[in-house]
């Protein structure tokens, strides 16, 4: 409890500052706390507390929070503040981050902040919101120095010190060099500008065709690409070779880490988006209950069985220690193929068609892992009663579940893929049900036919 309320402190005291339209005294405390102590104290903030912060401090300073912030938590920061007050933070922002935030908000709100930029800012953030946002185009920024093609250094010298106000947040290690069309030709070096003389043209320093990236290449691809290339960043072209920007290595696996994490929260139930417990009480609820509402109606299915069995299961009381035991097992099992699934579906080596293949080789997963532990879930049966036949029929009855379990795994997403729904999302309800249903049906289907020999 003590903790807890230490946690509340600098939130509490943003707040008096806040409050008190202190603006020199909340900048200098968000500088005086750490990076996780002033993330939990922002976010922690209440709604109007958090606006006028973000009214109140310098625009650098906001944008620092907001990017720091959870993503819908600094999306629903934009849908309440003045559109000028967006656009101030959205100009102190890397490219990559406005189109984030701009392509999460409605048509209203995004028209509302983007008409009061400045009319090339604006287009660019439009053009980069047309992109699908887990391909290059939508994970690059804007933020590059390119020159044209037969320039001297001299020349490169003198532009990147006319912009050099502009160019000190840019993240410089190359130039990139483009033809009178816009078309990427060369990548240059930055230590060539620094150590070539003034007369040198940039033409005979540059990398000629150097390695570049497609603005529609998806995010799979790039994930194989970066992990075959030791690059910081790669040009952006688009389909006539124009070049439209840089590609982070870092925005790529930012990109993967934040699709992981989604994939994460479906199989757990949380739908609808990222959930934090800042948000409103009945939003959180009513997503989560979205999802149990549908579990709880597959899991009567599944109890329906053991009340058609009840004769049997009075009889053999001992069957009601294994039937949690071969469930809980048969669904671990099966959740390991739902993920192998999910994975090679999102790498592209797997696609709805695939299902013959996968039966095949999750069956033959399921005879090697059912035979095992069958036989060590009989054997303690045995050890426990003394009676062979119990020892039988949960074995058995564990290794065709396990059978059943990772043949439904690994098809269940394919097809849920096939007809456009979110693998992620349903393949785990379905594959409880299935694996509840059918190794409960299981033993007390054996136990009934072996009744008298395990009275």
């Amino acid at each position: 409890m003590a903790d807890a309320t230490d946690q509340r402190k600098p939130t509490e005291r943003l707040a008096e500052l806040i409050e008190r339209q202190e603006a020199p005294a909340v900048q200098a405390f968000l500088a005086s706390l750490g990076g996780l102590d002033t993330v939990r104290a922002v976010s922690h903030l209440a709604e109007d507390d958090l606006v006028a912060l973000l009214e109140l401090v310098e625009a650098p300073t906001a944008a620092e929070l907001l990017e720091r912030l959870p993503d819908d938590q600094a999306t629903g920061v934009f849908e309440i503040i003045q559109p000028a007050t967006a656009a101030r933070i959205l100009e102190e922002m890397p490219s990559d981050a406005q189109a984030d935030y701009i392509g999460e908000l409605e048509d209203d709100e995004a028209r509302a902040i983007l008409a009061e930029l400045e009319p090339e800012e604006a287009r660019e953030i439009r053009e980069l919101c047309e992109y699908d946002e887990e391909s290059a185009g939508g994970l690059m920024i804007t933020e590059y120095v390119e020159v044209r093609s037969g320039r001297s250094i001299g020349q490169v010298i003198d532009d990147l010190q006319a912009g050099a106000e502009e160019y000190r947040s840019y993240y410089i290690q190359y130039v990139y060099v483009v033809d009178r069309k816009g078309r990427l030709v060369g990548v240059l070096p930055f230590r060539e500008i620094v150590l070539a003389p003034r007369s040198a043209i940039v033409d005979d320093l540059m990398i000629s065709d150097p390695v570049s990236i497609s603005a529609d290449t998806p995010l799979d691809e790039l994930e194989h690409f970066i992990s075959q290339q030791r690059f910081f960043g790669v040009p952006v072209v688009d389909a006539r070779g124009v070049l439209v920007g840089v590609l982070r290595r870092r925005s790529v696996e930012e990109a993967v880490s934040d699709r992981s994490d989604e994939t994460f929260r479906a199989v757990a139930g949380i739908v609808g988006g990222e959930e934090l417990r800042s948000m409103p009480l009945r939003l959180r609820a009513g997503r989560r209950l979205s999802w149990l509402s549908a579990n709880i109606v597959l899991n009567v299915l599944a109890a329906s069985v053991i009340a058609a069995n009840q004769d049997t299961l009075e009889a053999v009381i001992a069957l009601a220690v294994f039937l949690p035991i071969i469930s809980d097992m048969s669904g671990c099992s099966g959740n390991q193929a739902v993920a192998v699934s999910l994975r090679e579906l999102t790498l592209g080596v797997l696609r709805p068609a695939d299902y013959g293949r996968v039966l095949l080789k999750e069956l033959g997963v399921g005879l090697i892992n059912g035979c095992a532990l069958g036989l060590l879930v009989g054997l303690t049966a045995f050890l426990w009663k003394g009676n062979v036949w119990l020892g039988l029929v949960v074995g058995l009855a564990l290794a065709l579940n396990t059978c059943v379990a990772v043949v439904v795994g690994g098809i269940v997403p394919l097809v849920l893929k096939a007809f456009g729904r979110d693998p992620a999302l349903a393949s785990g309800p379905i594959l409880t049900t299935v694996t509840d249903m059918c190794g409960f049906l299981l033993v007390l289907s054996l136990a009934s036919a072996l009744l008298e020999r395990l009275i």
